[in-house]
């Protein structure tokens, strides 16, 4: 195997390969990433089992060949190189050469026939779907994902295909996000037709391939999703369990409804938060006619309020909320205008965005 490649060709892929595979394996083949050279073509591929990234670039092949190295040496050998030098790629017995100017390296290698098989492609019909407005659509619900719940389903985002909408949900437990997209024809009609829980990491990888990218092809079984944006495929296995019924926790009207000017609010509550208490970051809400109070205070008995002016003139309540929940919920929602709906001291807030319609969140509250 022999290519000549310029710097810049290969940087993002390898950049985004050594992303998905893990660096500490019991397996060292799984520290790697397969590099494959043939007609014309150089193929990259990275997986932890249970993620895999492929990549397919044209390049100037002077022989074929297969053969795998540790994913972040190359990645970190690449970035490193000057962007002016074209990059000679050769393998040489059980070594890759790297040679840029009067740069040379030699990594290790191990046989292509130790690294894992393909988790496979799904067959059916794709669904073609904007990457922006999908990018956007991820962003504003991912915050709200478990890391490590031991309730492994929400260690993930549910993604629901159906009725010309894509819908994504993440909770963990303490927080629920939702949000949804229009997709047109593209998406099966008629009820619900594919529901799927993508783990976390592929959430945040899938992210990377798709910035800058125009449209990108989604398909689900029941075990895998596979999505293929430019160069890439990606394929993630899906997190096995009955994922929350969502619905149920989203409060179904009533409540007192208030109005106010986002970035103030989300201002307010990270002054008022300095004074939280540091492990639990409790703060405390207290409307009134004509004014929303943001109470903070902490073991060392120091104390902070904030106090905004709302258009409100029902009766007196107070909740208390995890500060970073809210702050984060106001961080996702678009526009200049957040609406709370809070029933009482006890239940959840229901947090929109004035101007979008499609997302919405919820928020249980804090006992202080």
């Amino acid at each position: 195997m022999k290519i000549v490649v310029d710097r810049d060709l290969l940087i993002d892929s390898l950049q985004l390969i050594s992303n998905v595979v893990e660096r500490r394996q019991t397996l060292p083949v799984l520290s790697n990433m397969r590099l494959i050279v043939k007609d014309g073509q150089l193929e990259m591929v990275g997986t932890d089992l249970e993620i895999e990234l492929q990549a397919s670039l044209t390049v100037n092949a002077e022989s074929d060949g297969e053969i795998t190295v540790p994913a972040k040496k190359i990645s970190d050998i690449w970035r490193s190189l000057p962007s002016e030098q074209p990059i000679v790629m050769e393998q040489v017995g059980d070594r890759l050469k790297i040679k840029s100017g009067g740069s040379s390296y030699s990594l290790s290698t191990i046989a292509v026939s130790e690294f894992p098989e393909s988790l496979g492609d799904i067959e059916g019909e794709s669904i073609e779907i904007n990457s922006e407005k999908f990018r956007r659509s991820v962003e504003e619900v991912a915050f709200a994902m478990a890391q490590q719940d031991v309730r492994y389903f929400l260690n993930g985002m549910l993604i629901e295909i159906g009725q010309g909408k894509i819908k994504l949900v993440a909770t963990d437990g303490h927080r629920l996000a939702l949000t949804e997209m229009d997709v047109g024809a593209s998406a099966h009609g008629g009820g619900v037709s594919q529901k799927a829980i993508i783990p976390r990491k592929g959430v945040l990888e899938l992210l990377k391939i798709l910035d800058g990218s125009e449209k990108f092809s989604l398909q689900i079984s029941d075990k895998l999703i596979t999505v293929r944006s430019g160069n890439y495929q990606f394929t993630s296995k899906l997190v096995e369990g009955q994922f929350p019924d969502y619905n149920k926790v989203v409060p179904q009207g009533g409540g007192t409804e208030l109005t106010i000017e986002r970035q103030s609010l989300r201002e307010a509550l990270q002054r008022a938060s300095i004074l939280s208490n540091e492990k639990y970051r409790g703060i405390r809400l207290l409307v009134d006619k004509g004014s929303l109070k943001i109470q903070a205070n902490n073991p060392e008995q120091e104390e902070a309020e904030e106090v905004l002016e709302i258009s409100y003139d029902g009766g007196g309540l107070e909740i208390g909320f995890n500060v970073s929940y809210i702050l984060d919920v106001l961080g996702a929602i678009s526009g200049s205008e957040a609406k709370l709906t809070l029933s009482d001291g006890n239940s959840s807030a229901l947090i929109e965005g004035l101007d979008d319609s499609n997302s919405l969140y919820v928020v249980m509250p804090m006992r202080l």
